[in-house]
């Protein structure tokens, strides 16, 4: 005679475990509805290969966080095949999804596309060439915010840091890095607000770093220097600029001509990270109510 602990005299079977209830249980796997609107990341800056791979890989990430899910890119200064326009890729997706603007089916199947900038912070003057080329596609698609400010943003400019020996990988490893600074300016693109912004993810990275950190804008002669005297003025001795920004959006040498500013180490802008990809598809998932799970809501701690 047999039960659940297998036959007699013989080896016990091992039994399914029984589903965890409540909060303890692990959430279903999110995936991009049938017919769901395409993602279409929009990208800024001038348009080059080492960017598009760039955009490549966080839309890979973007499909692992929402498998299924239809991804393209497109470029606010895009004018050719290699590097399409923002404005020809959402007419493309609306003409080869039957939908569009003056369309009665688009009210019946819903946007076409939803449109996620590439931005870590707001920029107003780029926000509105993106505004617009939306408008011209004549698509109906739909328009997210920009990705900051949320505490995966501190964590990835924190990454960066450490990764260029200028911060500590965490506090619960209490070694000295030699290079590490005392002082961060938080570099972003975009005017106050773009300031303001990076000030709320400036404070989320003080408090894992333990050191204060300010927001500079790099569009505006001077500030980064400004930044760097009043964090020397208040005790730090060794400064390292950090940027809250994916890449793209940079002018090339900005960087550069800024750490020469402050005269310190500059870490590399936050490219492919990880977190970003979760973004994006919170992004995109928030905009169509969907993907509980893909991450919290921009602006909430982190659990």
């Amino acid at each position: 005679m047999s039960s659940s602990i297998g036959p007699e005299g013989g080896l016990p079977v091992r039994m399914p475990r029984p589903r965890q209830p409540g909060r303890h249980r692990r959430p279903e796997p999110v995936v991009a509805p049938e017919g769901a609107p395409a993602l279409v990341l929009a990208l800024p800056g001038v348009p080059s290969a080492q960017h598009r791979c760039l955009a490549e890989e966080l839309v890979s990430i973007t499909r692992s966080e929402l498998p299924g899910l239809d991804a393209r890119i497109g470029w606010v200064d895009g004018e050719d095949e290699e590097f399409p326009s923002l404005e020809s890729v959402l007419t493309r997706t609306a003409s080869e999804r039957g939908t569009g603007a003056d369309t009665e089916a688009e009210a019946d199947q819903g946007p076409p596309a939803v449109v996620v900038p590439l931005l870590a912070g707001p920029d107003a003057a780029l926000m509105r060439r993106v505004r617009q080329a939306v408008l011209n596609s004549g698509s109906g698609a739909e328009l997210t915010d920009v990705l900051g400010p949320h505490p995966l943003l501190a964590e990835a400019v924190h990454v960066r840091l450490s990764e260029a020996g200028l911060a500590r990988a965490d506090r619960a490893r209490l070694f000295t890095v030699a290079t590490a600074a005392d002082g961060i300016i938080l570099a972003t693109i975009g005017g106050e607000d773009a300031v303001q912004v990076a000030g709320i993810t400036g404070m989320l990275l003080a408090a894992r770093l333990a050191v204060p950190v300010l927001a500079a804008p790099l569009d505006e002669e001077g500030a980064v220097g400004r930044i760097a005297e009043q964090l020397t003025a208040s005790g730090s001795q060794q400064l390292a600029l950090a940027p809250c920004m994916i890449g793209p959006e940079v002018p090339e040498g900005l960087l550069a001509a800024a750490a020469e500013e402050a005269g310190c180490q500059a870490a590399e802008p936050l490219g492919a990270y990880p977190g970003l990809g979760k973004l994006i598809a919170s992004a995109y998932g928030a905009k169509l109510g969907i993907g509980a799970g893909l991450g919290s809501p921009q602006g909430a701690p982190a659990r």
